[in-house]
């Protein structure tokens, strides 16, 4: 008789616990166990317990293959949910096998659990095993499946197969991915004054293990009823018409003010500070330095000189490698929208900067339209101070619908959507490059989904507070994506084609490349143990599968792009990867977390523009100012989404998090750990460096950035 030893962990989460019968079986290379079910005096699988309990065999089983799970109703109850952690399994010869689980089962149904040991499918030569891989993948594919949401766009998860997927749980003998703390249905959810409804029919359909925790739903709406209860009381989100003044703007978040918030509303107007958000704002990474001049911008250097000042010209200054250029042609052709049943307006300006002697990044001259002419001026800032500022807030106009549509959306969300897409349909749990992504796409499905529901979908916020509404919205992100390459994917390859190395004060770049190198040793490791050869990244099927998928759903197969569609070395996988985890976390982290600081002060961040970019100089007042903003119940609206995306609900992951223990080997766990060393030696950094700043600059701080796109 051979006795087996289970150690078995249910997740500490609300409802975490089961009713239902478990029972196991135990798979090995001798044979199998009989199905035993797993029963002590009392309830067994409550929330945060750990169970002990013995399996009896006739004989030894060999090496353990396989765990099979078997969840079945007891008495009368009905079936429920179990968030199962991990099962230890120990042999009678002492050797502990780690059965990682970390998720949710549902309904009643088998599940089978490999050991912890991860391995490619160059790895696993058994039948059984190469089998469970194949029908594994095959139901996930099945779960997950690929929607077009419009033409131009990466694909992105159908929610519809999830409904289907309810009725006749197809996927019962491979369940979903794990996710941790992962909460029962939230339901549907209505905001008291809130501009848009939290209650999709997603949400009740969506698969347990991509659904927001109970913690996280309750965070996110904790967060947004204060501050929309707070608004609609004092009637700003009915309210229609310009702000009588500029100062009654500072009133509308009177609860919810950063030191950044303040500092923005004494800068806002300020040169130096509309420069210095090219560097460190919530868009960092516009800037081009120029070699000499665009055509389509004709500036003299006559124009510029008074703030060039003796000694130097524009000539000299391009030479030296002094001139940056803030290009939104992606706006010139941008379709328009009502709102309040007025039209509104849209500018593709061009913003020429300077970097002065004393380490200022400067404007010096823009130009509103992409088409110089008579009724396109060129402003200076020699100009009259209201035709100056109106100039600048164009160009902030056009920094919040370039930042939104696609340095926010487009090249995180949605693309970081197709990452974790092509992760659960091509690499199965035991798959080392599955594992190591896994806690990277921590929600991201869910939040999404969310955002489509919400904000996306016809008459949805973008088409109550954007001058360019979701048909320009469409339009913006299908030509960004059309122009998107590898190289404005990969951190250090951007910097180095923008030019921007040399910038001072550039903190993101900064900030950003320590984490960039942080993530590379850390992939570097884990790659060159799973895959110390050329050969067996070629020959791995699944990684070969999952690079192609990701190629042709979220780049479209548009060879131009310069995104792999296939690896050939380590090397190249392991860019790939750490380009993908460093915009899944770190990237989304820099150009979502400020959105509340640097756009509470609305002029700073204008979501639409009710008068038309000016043709001629010398009109430009107060009162023609406040009425080219956007109206109140806009600002407030805006305003809202702005304090709601910023605040990172609880149940957080920081970056380099790794509470689930999906690596069980002790090479992988050891990067971890050296991994978790480097991003807290760059926190300390950070927050030194940030003790002599003015405005500090915390968005790239490591225990700030999520593991994933959550929010």
């Amino acid at each position: 008789m051979a006795v087996y030893r289970l150690c078995v962990t249910t997740g500490p989460y609300l409802m975490a616990g089961t009713l239902d019968n478990i029972s196991v079986t135990l798979v090995g290379t001798c044979g199998e166990s009989p199905k035993q079910r797993l029963d002590r005096i009392g309830r067994d699988f409550t929330a945060g317990s750990v169970q002990k309990y013995k399996v009896r065999c006739s004989a030894e089983l060999g090496e353990l293959l396989l765990l099979r799970v078997h969840k079945e109703r007891y008495a009368f109850f009905r079936k429920d949910s179990w968030y199962c952690s991990r099962i230890c399994v120990t042999a009678p010869d002492g050797t502990v096998s780690h059965f990682p689980c970390y998720q949710w089962i549902e309904g009643h149904c088998t599940m089978e659990l490999r050991p912890g040991t991860a391995r490619t499918i160059c790895q696993d030569s058994l039948p059984l095993l190469l089998d469970h891989r194949n029908r594994e993948l095959r139901a996930r594919q099945e779960c997950y499946r690929w929607k077009i949401y419009a033409p131009g766009f990466p694909r992105m998860v159908d929610v519809s197969s999830f409904e289907e997927m309810e009725s006749d749980k197809k996927f019962a003998l491979t369940k979903m991915p794990p996710r941790a703390d992962q909460g029962d249905s939230s339901g549907n959810r209505y905001l008291p004054g809130f501009p848009m409804k939290i209650d999709i029919p997603s949400l009740l359909h969506m698969e347990p293990n991509i659904r927001y925790s109970v913690t996280k739903t309750t965070s996110l709406l904790l967060n947004a009823i204060p501050a929309s209860l707070g608004m609609k009381l004092r009637g700003l989100l009915d309210r229609k018409g310009s702000w009588k003044k500029l100062d009654d703007i500072r009133n509308i978040f009177w609860c919810h003010k950063t030191f950044t918030i303040e500092y923005v509303t004494e800068h806002w107007c300020e040169d130096h500070f509309f420069g210095y958000q090219y560097l460190n704002g919530v868009n960092p990474v516009m800037l081009h330095r120029l070699s000499s001049l665009p055509s389509k911008l004709p500036v003299t250097n006559d124009m510029v000189a008074p703030l060039l000042g003796p000694g130097t010209c524009l000539q000299t200054e391009l030479e030296r490698g002094n001139i940056f250029l803030a290009d939104y042609w992606v706006l010139a052709e941008a379709p328009t929208h009502c709102l309040n049943g007025r039209p509104q307006y849209v500018a593709a300006p061009l913003c020429l900067l300077w970097l002065s002697p004393q380490g200022a990044l400067l404007p010096l001259a823009i130009q509103l339209s992409q088409t110089p002419g008579p009724d396109s001026p060129i402003f200076l800032p020699t100009d009259s101070e209201w035709d100056w500022l109106l100039a600048k807030t164009w160009v902030r106009n056009s920094e919040f619908l370039v930042h939104e549509n696609n340095t926010h959306f487009l090249c995180t969300h949605l693309l970081c959507e197709a990452f974790a897409m092509a992760t659960l349909r091509q690499l199965p749990l035991c798959h080392p490059i599955y594992k190591l992504l896994l806690p990277h796409t921590r929600y991201t499905l869910q939040v999404n989904t969310i955002a489509r529901a919400t904000l996306l979908n016809p008459e949805g916020l973008v088409d109550k507070v954007t001058s360019i509404g979701r048909q320009g919205l469409l339009y913006l992100m299908r030509t960004g994506l059309a122009h998107f390459t590898y190289t404005n994917f990969c951190l250090p390859d951007s910097l180095r084609a923008r030019g921007v190395l040399a910038i001072p004060n550039y903190h993101y770049r900064d900030d950003g490349l320590k984490i960039w190198a942080a993530i590379e040793s850390f992939v570097s490791e884990i790659v060159g143990y799973y895959y110390p050869s050329e050969a067996l990244v070629q020959r791995d099927s699944e990684l070969q599968a999952w690079v192609g998928e990701i190629f042709d759903q979220a780049f479209l197969g548009r060879e131009s792009s310069g995104f792999p569609s296939r690896l050939c070395t380590p090397g190249e996988l392991v860019k790939f990867l750490t380009a993908i985890i460093f915009n899944c976390s770190a990237q989304h982290a820099a150009v979502n977390s400020g959105q509340h600081d640097f756009g509470a002060w609305m002029p700073n961040a204008p979501s639409s523009m009710r008068q038309p970019p000016p043709q001629t100089k010398g009109t430009t007042t107060l009162k023609s100012y406040l009425h080219t903003l956007p109206e109140v119940n806009i600002t407030c609206n805006n305003l809202l989404l702005f304090w709601l995306v910023s605040q990172e609900p609880k149940d957080q992951r920081p970056l380099g998090t790794y509470p689930d223990e999906h690596f069980t080997e002790e090479a992988p766990r050891r990067s971890i750990a050296a991994f978790q060393s480097r991003l807290a030696q760059i926190s300390r950094d950070i927050r030194e460096r940030n003790q002599s700043l003015v405005l500090p600059y915390i968005y790239l701080d490591p225990p700030l950035i999520e593991n994933s796109v959550s929010i």
